[in-house]
């Protein structure tokens, strides 16, 4: 009898760090707000405060060398 998905992974130990982690909105808020990094898209007004911020902030902005440019 095939077992499912769910019992798969915990027989092999898969799933043991899945229990820990958090995935609510609100963490995944606070780990975007902690790391920042230059948006993906939005309006003119959006890059400006992007790249104000990063004048005004240099050592809180994620390196952009490691997010690959579009």
């Amino acid at each position: 009898m095939p077992i499912s998905p769910d019992e798969f992974l915990k027989k092999y130990g898969f799933d043991e760090d899945d229990e820990d982690r958090d995935h609510s909105l609100r963490h995944n808020a606070m780990e975007h707000a902690k790391h920042l990094r230059r948006p993906h898209a939005g309006t003119p007004h959006d890059w400006e405060e992007w790249e104000r911020y990063k004048q005004e902030h240099p050592d809180e902005v994620e390196d952009e060398s490691a997010d690959p440019k579009p």
